[in-house]
């Protein structure tokens, strides 16, 4: 339940934070209507009504790709010399 919670608040953060930046703009376009009901000795009748209409506009992002050229540091290899001993380490127990 938690992880839900915190998922919710996560969303509505990152909505906040695209309306606050400009990247997102809501507006409504058409108004919500409550429908008409009625109630007679034959039951309820419900008439009419209308759902709220939005206009969403996003920004946009752009990706694209250019050559360029990356200088990469070489790496040189060499064996050991083989009539070297190997130096004392003092790990001996």
């Amino acid at each position: 339940m938690r992880t839900i919670i915190l998922i919710l608040i996560v969303a509505v953060l990152i909505v906040i934070g695209a309306i606050a930046s400009g990247f997102l703009n809501i507006s409504q376009t058409r108004p919500a209507q409550a429908p008409a009901i009625s109630a007679t000795h034959n039951g309820v009748v419900a008439k009419g009504g209308q759902a709220p209409a939005f206009d969403v506009e996003t920004g946009s992002v752009k990706v694209g790709a250019k050559e360029t050229t990356v200088k990469v540091p070489g790496l040189e290899v060499q064996k050991p010399v083989q009539n070297q001993t190997a130096p004392a380490t003092g790990n001996a127990q």
